[in-house]
C-alpha cells in the first residue's frame, strides 16, 4: 500500500514568514524536497502580494519546479485572477480553498461563505480538462473565530463540494492544529462513505496532535497526506496556529506502518534541515532531533 504525500513547506511552510525569503532559497527547496523523493508539491501560491508578499515570487519558482522530472507542481489559487495566473505559467495542479466556517472565510478571504463558492465553482467549470483540481475546505474541524465546527455542517459542505466535479479532490483541512484524532476518523470515514475516495489530510501541530491526526485520517480512508519539511508553517489569518506536520515525522510513521512513501529518508532528513533552517521560520517536528533516526538513516 501507498500514500501520497503532498509536501507543502514551498508554500504554506513560507507564507508566514515575515521577511522575504529569497527566490534562489525556495528553489533550492524545492529541488532538495524533489531528490528525497517528494512528488506532488505545492510550490507557492498566485494570491495578492498585498496580502501574501511572501509568495509575490511563485511564477519564478513554478517555472524551476516544472523542469523537474516527474514532479506535480501545484499551486493555490483564491480567485479568478489566480486561476489565469496558474493556468498561463502551467501549473500542474490548482488547489482553490475556502472556509467552513464564516468568520474564518471573512478573515480569510474577504467574503461570505457563499460567495467564495460562487466564485469556485465558475472556475471549476472553466478549468481545462487536462489541469487537476483539487478543493481545500479549511477549517473543517475548528476555527479560531467560531470554535469547533459541528460535523453536520461539515458534511453539508462536502456534499456541494462534491456535486462540482466527480474526479476532484477534496482536502478536509485541520487549519489551527486543533482537531481531535476521533474526530477526524468521524469526519473522514463519514465522508469517504458518502463520496468515495477522493479525500485529503492537510494538518498542523500546534496541540501536537498532528501525527495522531494523520493516522487516523488515514484510518478512515484519506489516501493523500500534506506535510511540511521541518514542521514549518502557520495560517496567517488562524491567529495561534503553527507548524504543520512535519514531512520527516510522517514519512518515518508510514515507514513504522508498512506504507510506501516514495521519499529516501537520509536525503530527506537533509531537506528537512534546510527547510528548518530559512530563517524567520517556525520549524518542528520531532523526527529530526532523534540521534537514532539519523543513524538509522
Amino acid at each position: 500500500m501507498k500514500v501520497t504525500i503532498s509536501e507543502v513547506a514551498p508554500r504554506d511552510g513560507l507564507q508566514s514568514i515575515d521577511g522575504f525569503v529569497p527566490t534562489d532559497t525556495k528553489i533550492a527547496l524545492v529541488r532538495a524536497l524533489h531528490a528525497a523523493g517528494a512528488r506532488r508539491m505545492e510550490v507557492g501560491a498566485f494570491v495578492s502580494p498585498r496580502a501574501i508578499p511572501q509568495m509575490a515570487d511563485t511564477a519564478q519558482v513554478l517555472a524551476a519546479a516544472r523542469q523537474l522530472p516527474g514532479l506535480e507542481c501545484c499551486v493555490l489559487v483564491p480567485n479568478r485572477r489566480g486561476f489565469d495566473l496558474a493556468l498561463a505559467h502551467g501549473a500542474h495542479r490548482l488547489g482553490l480553498f475556502m472556509s467552513a466556517t464564516e468568520g474564518h472565510n471573512r478573515a480569510n478571504l474577504n467574503a461570505t461563505r457563499e460567495e467564495s463558492f460562487a466564485g469556485l465553482s465558475a472556475i471549476i467549470l472553466d478549468t481545462p480538462p487536462e489541469v487537476a483540481l483539487r478543493f481545500n475546505l479549511s477549517c473543517v474541524f475548528h476555527c479560531p473565530f467560531e470554535g469547533v465546527v459541528p460535523e453536520p455542517m461539515v458534511i453539508d459542505w462536502v456534499a456541494r463540494i462534491a456535486e462540482l466535479d466527480p474526479a476532484m479532490e477534496i482536502a478536509l483541512c485541520d487549519t489551527t492544529g486543533n482537531a481531535a484524532p476521533d474526530q477526524v476518523e468521524r469526519v473522514f470515514a463519514d465522508a469517504v462513505a458518502l463520496f468515495g475516495p477522493r479525500f485529503a489530510f492537510h494538518g498542523h501541530d500546534t496541540y501536537g496532535m498532528g501525527l495522531a491526526n494523520v493516522a487516523a485520517a488515514w484510518r478512515a480512508g484519506a489516501r493523500v497526506i500534506d506535510s511540511a519539511a521541518g514542521g514549518l508553517g502557520g495560517c496567517p489569518f488562524a491567529p495561534g496556529a503553527t507548524g504543520n506536520v512535519a514531512t520527516e515525522d510522517v514519512a518515518w510513521m508510514f515507514s513504522r506502518m508498512g506504507v510506501e512513501t516514495g521519499f529516501d529518508y537520509r536525503t530527506l532528513l537533509t531537506a528537512a534541515d534546510l527547510a528548518a533552517a530559512v530563517p524567520g521560520g517556525m520549524p518542528g517536528g520531532r523526527m529530526r532531533g532523534v540521534p537514532a533516526v539519523r543513524k538509522a538513516a
